[in-house]
Order: structure tokens, then sequence, then C-alpha cells
């Protein structure tokens, strides 16, 4: 290979069987190994999201846990999940995604923080994903972004024990509410 050279989807696609890859900005990286509380908060999210997969037309979402986004042909991510409108989406989608999602949330794997902190973050307010949301499940933590004139604003933060034991409604899912408690593990 040649030095310099960005990658491209095409040899994201011919790595040899290695489903635990992804293309950030022209390079191929290894994917982290998810502990428990990353794959933990995951299901519950999707668990808690669950009515809105299940209602079509308007307020209904396709919500996907581990789905591969195209954004350009030098990036190609694979999030944890990523979320769109019915109404902008209304076929059941398939394959590797290549519509801009409407939400993409990542939960932060140690040893991986910057990608999901910093470089996901800058590309996908670059990319115009309208909300990005972020759960730190160490630190029981989760920060909801939207887009608002081309730029990222905090919409809603929760930390700790104190700030986690409630249910709340987080957009762009302001139609369910969501056990920050239980998303954030607390449970016996």
């Amino acid at each position: 290979m040649e030095a310099g050279r960005l990658l491209t989807v095409d040899d994201l696609l011919a790595c040899p069987g290695d489903d635990k890859v992804e293309l950030i900005d022209g390079a191929i990286v290894q994917r982290p190994m998810s502990c428990f509380e990353h794959g933990f908060a995951q299901s519950v999210l999707v668990a808690q999201s669950f009515p809105l997969v299940m209602r079509g037309g308007p307020g209904g979402w396709w919500i996907a846990s581990e789905i591969s986004v195209r954004y350009s042909e030098h990036h190609c991510p694979t999030h944890d999940l990523a979320g769109w409108r019915k109404e902008r989406l209304p076929e059941h989608p398939s394959g590797v995604m290549t519509v801009l999602p409407d939400w993409v949330c990542e939960i932060l794997s140690p040893g991986h923080e910057r990608k999901d902190t910093l470089t996901h973050f800058l590309r996908l307010q670059r990319a115009g994903v309208p909300f990005y949301r972020i759960i730190d499940p160490e630190d029981r933590a989760l920060i909801a972004y939207g887009l608002d004139a081309g730029c990222y604003r905090t919409l809603f933060t929760a930390a700790g024990p104190d700030e986690t034991a409630v249910r709340v409604r987080v957009p762009p899912f302001d139609g369910i509410e969501i056990d920050l408690g239980i998303l954030l593990g607390d449970v016996g």
C-alpha cells in the first residue's frame, strides 16, 4: 500500500472477514472490544426506543445498532446506534447506509473516547446530522446535541446518580421517556 494514500470504502469491503473494523478519515481502524456496560447501555436504549420503531408514519423511526454509514468515499464508521425518521426514509433500509442519519448515538469505550467525543462529533456536525448523543457508562453520563445553524449545541446533559435517577424526554425522541437510571446501569 502506498504511504499516505487515503483508503476507501472498497478497501474496507475487501478486509478479509473482519467486521470489527471501520473506515475513519481514510484509515481502516480496529473497533474497540465492547464491555458489558457498553452493550448494556446499547440494549437498554434500543429497548426504550422500541415504541418509536414500531410506529409508522409521522414520529416513526428506523433505529439500528452497529450500523455502518457511508459519509464519503473515505469515511464509513460503524455507529453504536443510528436512526432515520420514517417520514424521510419510508422504505425499510438495507445494507450499508448511504442516507445521512437523523440521529447518531455513540457509547464511549475505554481508549476510544477521542473518536466519539471529537472525531465523530466534528464529522457528523460537518455532515449535518441533526442529533448526536454520547453515553459514557463509566461516568454514568449522557450528553445530547442538536444541530443549530451548522453547529452542535448541547440540548441535554445528565451525570452521576443524583441526575440519572429520573425519567426524561430527550430530543429528538420527545415522544418517549427514557429511564436514565436503567440506561446508565443503575439496576440491581
